[in-house]
């Protein structure tokens, strides 16, 4: 009799713990379902729709965030660079190329829980597409450091891994049926401090 409590135990202890694990994986590493990821960026065009996945749902409700609807616009995430490694704050990148059509798009660095990253004193936290400087051909080149760049600058700070944020405002990128190629501009990292 011992021997069938000590297993019933066991087994409580393994579904319980087991449940318990894997809803904080989905809800906190899961990225979940119908993601879109253009080159080294991706976004979740249903997050904000009556269509997201219940993990999409139960990651919004626990940090309290409001998806935009695909009506009003669409964030995208970029994790790494063109090679394939993370994102650190005390290194330089080079954002070049061009978005998709939208209305409006601002981009900002933040840490891992999507919080905007405070870039210091007198400085912007983000940065938007009626203030840059674009070249002939209508691309654009965005240097993300910690310290001061030419041109279009977006300033960074402290230590650690980072996510850059670029949402795109009253754009078609959600519905696209795929018969237009659609580019996003390239994350290239430079040159590190430590």
């Amino acid at each position: 009799m011992l021997r069938n409590v000590f297993l019933a135990l066991i087994a409580l202890v393994v579904a319980i713990g087991g449940g318990t694990l894997s809803a904080w994986y989905a809800v906190n590493r899961f990225e979940g379902f119908g993601a879109l990821t253009i080159g080294q960026w991706t976004a979740h065009p249903d997050a904000g729709t009556p269509l997201a996945d219940p993990y999409a749902k139960a990651r919004a409700a626990r940090e309290g965030s409001f998806p935009l609807g695909s009506t009003e616009g669409l964030a995208f995430y970029a994790y790494s660079d063109d090679q394939g490694k993370a994102l650190d704050r005390r290194c330089t990148y080079t954002i070049e190329g061009n978005t998709p059509n939208s209305r409006f798009w601002t981009l900002y660095a933040a840490d891992q829980a999507l919080v905007a990253l405070d870039p210091g004193k007198d400085r912007l936290p983000a940065i938007h597409s009626r203030e840059i400087f674009r070249k002939e051909d209508g691309a654009f080149i965005v240097n993300v450091s910690p310290k001061a760049q030419p041109g279009n600058w977006l300033a960074t700070s402290g230590n650690g891994r980072m996510v850059l944020v670029m949402t795109l405002y009253d754009t078609p990128v959600a519905s696209n049926s795929g018969l237009v190629n659609m580019t996003f501009p390239a994350v290239t990292r430079g040159s590190c401090n430590g």
